[in-house]
């Protein structure tokens, strides 16, 4: 991996951005983009950049979600603590203890989510988990008129968790927040960047879009906005090369390569394209592993869907402890997913897209 993709998913993993507030990553992919490709926004802010090959069919969209999993301020109460509520989905048991930012109008204000210590539970509830609506945040405030105008809190602003990035003892491992998905973020930026210099035979579109994590909806109108003929949507895997989680689970390995999914819960990816994909991982000694995923979904439930239907491939990279506080990646893994998707964009023409679509 290049210093420069590293200071990249650096800068992409630590910067602030959950559903509807995705704003600064956006300017990160314009900035890393304008000067070559040029950029636009739909109305809800996903941010679409061009990069002209020697076609203009096929368009082929490279779709990354700009967003991460957070949370919102739900209410101050009287003593100058936070409730929230989610944004995006969590699983109450690794919350607490947390520390979150709360991005104020006057600036951010760090946090602790808290509960009811132990030393004050009967066996009973020490035996549960500790749910959502009875968890708060601490901000240090002494009552709700210090925390709403001294701080500038209020309902509606966002919240996310802290985790800077972190290059690992074994430094291939990757440590940091929001992989899911600032790795497919990174991913489009660098495959526009591998090809600005030479032809490809189609018009590549390289979306980050908004709001996937509440329900896919920056992906529904991104699609609007590039008419694609074909899409690659970037993601992550859940590794289960960790312990507790079977084979039958997840057989992806940090380490493994390249996955490439075979069914995810809102997409059945086009198998002309998925053998497409899989045919050059094995002519070009590229390491992949496949992954089905049950339950979620990702922007291909969209995007597949648009118009008359595109066909949809999601490309991923094996990541460990996805829709937790951080979760850790492997660098030589996303070196292998940028070979493949440069490869597969080098051959996109419209021949091998009538043929995709063929039934």
């Amino acid at each position: 991996m290049t210093n420069e993709t590293l200071d990249l998913l650096r800068e992409l993993t630590e910067v602030n951005g959950v559903p509807g507030f995705e704003g600064r990553v956006g300017a990160i992919m314009r900035r890393e983009l304008e000067s070559f490709a040029p950029c636009c926004t739909d109305n809800l802010g996903s941010l679409i950049a061009r990069l002209d090959g020697s076609s203009e069919r096929p368009r082929v969209m490279l779709a990354g979600h700009m967003d991460e999993i957070g949370f919102m301020v739900k209410l101050v109460t009287d003593d100058g603590f936070i409730k929230f509520a989610g944004l995006g989905g969590w699983w109450d048991q690794v919350l607490l203890s947390q520390r979150v930012i709360i991005e104020t109008s006057k600036g951010p204000v760090t946090g602790l989510i808290g509960s009811k210590p132990p030393h004050l539970l009967g066996d009973e509830e020490r035996s549960k988990v500790v749910k959502r609506q009875d968890m708060f945040i601490d901000v240090g405030a002494k009552d709700r008129e210090e925390a709403e105008k001294v701080f500038g809190i209020r309902p509606g602003d966002p919240i996310v968790p802290v985790s800077p990035f972190e290059r690992m003892k074994n430094e291939d491992m990757l440590l940091g927040k929001a992989w899911d998905d600032r790795v497919g973020v990174a991913l489009a930026i660098d495959t526009l960047k591998a090809l600005k210099d030479e032809e490809h035979p189609n018009t590549l579109y390289a979306a980050g879009t908004v709001q996937e994590e509440v329900g896919l909806r920056g992906a529904k109108t991104a699609s609007c906005v590039v008419k694609p003929d074909v899409a690659l949507v970037l993601e992550t895997a859940i590794a289960g090369d960790v312990p507790g989680i079977k084979p039958e689970e997840s057989g992806v390995k940090l380490g493994g390569g390249v996955t490439i999914y075979v069914l995810e819960g809102s997409a059945i990816p086009n198998l002309k394209l998925r053998d497409l994909a899989l045919d050059i991982c094995q002519k070009q000694g590229l390491d992949h592993q496949v992954t089905v995923l049950e339950r979620g979904g990702t922007d291909a439930g969209r995007i597949h869907l648009h118009g008359i239907g595109v066909p949809s491939l999601v490309i991923a990279v094996p990541t460990r402890h996805i829709h937790t506080h951080a979760g850790i990646i492997s660098a030589t893994d996303y070196d292998t997913t940028l070979k493949l998707l440069v490869a597969m964009c080098r051959v996109l023409d419209q021949s091998l897209i009538t043929e995709i679509c063929t039934c």
